[in-house]
């Protein structure tokens, strides 16, 4: 008995290091691409003013939302601070449709997200990314002009009036971009050094946790999980079904794990080498703004009502962009195709050019986060989840 139980344990023990390794094996594969994707937002969010974000968001013509999703992709690339900010931009007298496609655009045409789907899946994807985010916006406009009525509208402004708290509302709220001279100018001096420290920590601090739970995760299907269930699950063994499947379920996939934002593409690169459709994909990563927690944020901000109105459309309008992006990629023959590699992988840490890649960017996040503790940052971490006044935070 003793034995038996030794060789169960030693077997969980087994598996557990297993799954710790392919964590960690995607952790060390991505982690340069993310510190990039990180000081780009920064850099970037140091010169966009999120006042200004209110004042072009007047209403939903085809030019405000993709302005929108312009503003989106530049803004933070959190799930929580996005759907706060979102709230924020509503209360401020933006157009509701524009707030929800910055809200879409915010978490899914970030340049972080491209480069981590491009390094773990493909290239094939990033490009699917960011030409599906638009499409999802049109078709979530197009939901918004044939369903949502007036009524519905007015009882959420009211809902959002109340100001009820959900989740990384300080960080939403804070404004660390520098005004005066130009572009350039600001981002290379001082207080642009300072904003940009700000935002890339900050911003760090609001994913950090989604980022290591999607991996933790992902190692665990990855290592716990045989291919034979995701094929039977993904119908791989019926090519049509699988397509229609595919969109169908991710979402419903992404809304059980609970992870948002950059976290899931872990996850998405577990579901796209056990058979997941290419459109089942793009569909599972759109997902990030319908998990259960959002869901509960939604009811908060806006109502119940509206809560349920937003997963549906949200849903039906993920399923759809699913749906046209495989059939795009596949007249342009641009779904991969053969056996399917995404860099699910153990740990192994050698000379080349993945390590020196992150050593030279652990070194710049270091500046960064030396910089952010030596100008007034550790008061910003305690303000992140604690609402606040808009313009807060400014260096």
């Amino acid at each position: 008995m003793t034995t038996e139980m030794f060789g169960l344990v030693a077997s969980i023990g087994s598996s557990i290091v297993h799954a710790l390794k392919l964590a960690f094996g995607m952790t060390w594969e991505i982690l340069w691409a993310l510190i990039l994707g990180f000081t780009f937002s920064a850099v970037v969010q140091s010169v966009v003013s999120k006042a200004e974000m209110k004042r072009l968001l007047p209403d939903d013509r085809p030019r405000t939302l993709a302005v929108a999703c312009g503003l989106g992709a530049a803004s933070s690339s959190c799930s929580y601070a996005a759907v706060a900010l979102a709230r924020s931009l509503f209360r401020k007298g933006a157009n509701f449709t524009a707030s929800m496609a910055f809200e879409i655009a915010s978490t899914n045409l970030v340049i972080e997200l491209g480069i981590i789907l491009a390094l773990l899946i493909g290239w094939q994807f990033t490009l699917a990314e960011f030409i599906g985010g638009p499409i999802m916006v049109a078709l979530l406009a197009l939901a918004f002009r044939l369903f949502l009525r007036p009524r519905l509208l007015e009882l959420a402004r009211r809902q959002a009036e109340k100001g009820l708290r959900g989740s990384m509302e300080g960080h939403a709220a804070m404004d660390m971009s520098v005004s005066g001279g130009s572009i350039w100018a600001r981002i290379v001096s001082p207080r642009g050094f300072t904003a940009i420290s700000h935002s890339f920590v900050m911003e760090w601090a609001a994913v950090l946790r989604d980022i290591v739970i999607g991996l933790l995760i992902a190692g665990a299907l990855a290592a716990w999980v045989p291919e034979s269930f995701w094929q039977s699950f993904f119908l791989v063994d019926h090519p049509l079904l699988a397509k229609i499947w595919g969109p169908l379920i991710g979402p419903i996939v992404s809304m059980a794990s609970f992870v948002c934002s950059i976290g899931n593409v872990p996850l998405a690169a577990v579901l796209w080498n056990g058979g997941i459709s290419f459109g089942g994909v793009i569909a599972f990563i759109f997902a990030d703004l319908i998990i259960l927690p959002i869901l509960n944020i939604y009811r908060k901000y806006y109502g119940g009502k509206m809560s349920m109105f937003l997963l549906g459309t949200f849903y039906a309008t993920m399923v759809v962009a699913g749906y046209l992006v495989e059939i795009i990629f596949g007249l342009l023959h641009l779904v991969p195709t053969g056996p399917r590699h995404a860099k699910v992988i153990e740990a192994s840490v050698h000379l080349n050019y993945t390590t020196v890649l992150n050593v030279l960017f652990l070194v710049l996040a270091l500046v960064l986060l030396v910089r952010f503790f030596r100008t007034g940052g550790r008061e910003m971490l305690k303000m992140m989840d604690e609402p606040m006044e808009e313009g807060h935070g400014q260096p």
